[in-house]
């Protein structure tokens, strides 16, 4: 059986008209004899901030807090039952699925009632209560393929992880993915539809993931049906050259390469979440980034073991990081001592805040964050360790090319376009596979240095 794995986003399915679009989208991937394996996020009619999830969330914030929960609950009920109602016309399938969908509510608001009473929450907690949005999302999708005449198979992964590890490694990678095969070929030829939420697992899996969890289980299960190829379908054309809102010359890129992919990731672009990537690259299996809204196009295919020889010399990307904070620690006792650095990390992982770039000098490192939630006391213990200067309001701008290897002149070229244009740089970070040229800027020169710098790939 030749499987795609395809992962459709909250956003794809947040409304009726989109729902019955992706539904289309899997019909058509089973007249092109291909078995599709679905996996859904959340719904979200008009982005995450708006989405299933983060209404979840407040509402186990509101729980704790002593607030109106109840009335968060409701609304997501009314816009689920309400899209059931506009979706699925076989009567009995709608009557089973509203049933299931209140009742799926009701657990949910019993045991807010219960973290009312604790007065906390645990990441465990928080598990539970967002994986209620992936599974009204995946029933209703099954429930409305099965109302096309599609035999479907509705798949809860709540129970996946059945014994205890500590951490997220590649033991238990593997253990999972042999688990999701199991489930998947137990469904036989139905079109298994998927919760994007797996399990427990260690320190909660928003801690431990993110958000971007449900492309890690879609990875997950491509690497244990070994499908010919993951598809993550968003509301974008494919991975562009930059921010299509902010640059007019943007274009969508045909193919890059992991790191390429992984690099746009972290610094803005949003492609696809590392856990995901690391799955299916090291098995070998393409990554395609499609367009829910205009299946029609090509899009973008991350392909396992593209290497210098299939690249063009130069950069391939530019992106911006926003709302970025500059950390600086100047101190005497750096200099000819060991040991300093691993003080000043050991402080930024207790407090748990991760550090995207770094500059050093014998007496000097500056460290960009974009975690504020507990810089206050980091600050304060690094005070312990020499003068603190913090400095807010920047951007990290990076230019991204696995072309960009071994060619002379790229950093040179960017940092005349950026002084060109008036545009300061504050900290600048290269690492040794030169595949990615970063600095910190002003915010504010933000979207003027984006457009100076993609004109180097036109």
């Amino acid at each position: 059986m030749e499987f795609v794995v395809q992962k459709f986003g909250g956003t794809s399915i947040g409304r009726t008209s989109r729902m019955k679009n992706v539904a289309g989208i899997v019909k058509d991937t089973i007249t092109a004899g291909e078995h599709p394996v679905v996996v859904l996020s959340a719904m979200s009619d008009s982005g995450k901030k708006e989405g299933t999830t983060s209404r979840l969330m407040n509402a186990a914030r509101e729980a704790i807090n002593d607030g109106s929960y109840y009335k968060i609950i409701d609304q997501i009920e009314s816009h689920h039952l309400n899209v059931v109602n506009e979706i699925i016309n076989d009567l009995r399938i709608r009557i089973q699925l509203e049933d299931e969908i209140r009742e799926e509510l009701q657990k949910l608001k019993s045991f807010l009632d219960a973290i009312q009473v604790i007065g906390e929450i645990s990441q465990r907690s928080m598990d539970v209560i967002i994986s209620t949005g992936e599974k009204l999302s995946a029933r209703i999708f099954s429930a409305l393929l099965n109302s096309m005449g599609i035999d479907s198979d509705y798949i809860n992964l709540d129970n996946l992880v059945d014994k205890p590890f500590k951490e997220i490694d590649k033991r238990f990678c593997s253990y999972l993915q042999k688990k999701l095969a199991t489930l998947i070929k137990e469904s036989g030829a139905r079109i298994p539809v998927i919760t994007g939420f797996f399990g427990f697992v260690p320190n909660g899996i928003l801690k431990s993931i993110g958000r971007g969890y449900t492309d890690f289980t879609a990875s997950l299960i491509a690497v244990g049906v070994k499908a010919n190829e993951l598809q993550i379908w968003k509301e974008v054309d494919g991975i562009f050259t930059a921010d299509p809102n902010k640059v007019a010359s943007a274009r969508v890129l045909k193919s890059v390469s992991p790191a390429e992919a992984s690099e746009l990731t972290y610094f803005g672009s949003e492609v696809i979440h590392p856990f995901t990537m690391e799955q299916v690259i090291n098995a070998n299996i393409p990554v395609r980034i499609k367009n829910t809204f205009d299946p029609t196009l090509e899009g973008t295919t991350i392909i396992p073991g593209k290497g210098k020889q299939e690249v063009q010399k130069g950069p391939t990307a530019v992106t911006v990081k926003r709302d970025v904070t500059l950390v600086n620690i100047q101190s005497n006792r750096m200099l000819m001592a060991y040991g300093f650095m691993s003080r000043v990390f050991d402080v930024f992982n207790r407090h748990e805040i991760v550090i995207d770039l770094i500059s050093t000098s014998e007496v000097n490192i500056s460290l960009t964050l974009t975690e504020h939630q507990n810089l206050t006391p980091a600050i304060n213990e690094l005070k312990q360790l020499g003068e603190v200067t913090v400095r807010k309001n920047l951007a990290i701008l990076s230019l991204v090319g696995q072309g960009m290897q071994h060619t002379l002149g790229i950093a040179g070229e960017m940092f005349s376009k950026l002084a060109k244009e008036g545009v300061n740089i504050e900290v600048i970070s290269q690492g040794a596979s030169e595949i990615n040229i970063s600095c910190a800027i002003k915010d504010k020169d933000s979207d003027r240095a984006l457009k100076a710098v993609h004109n180097m790939l036109v």
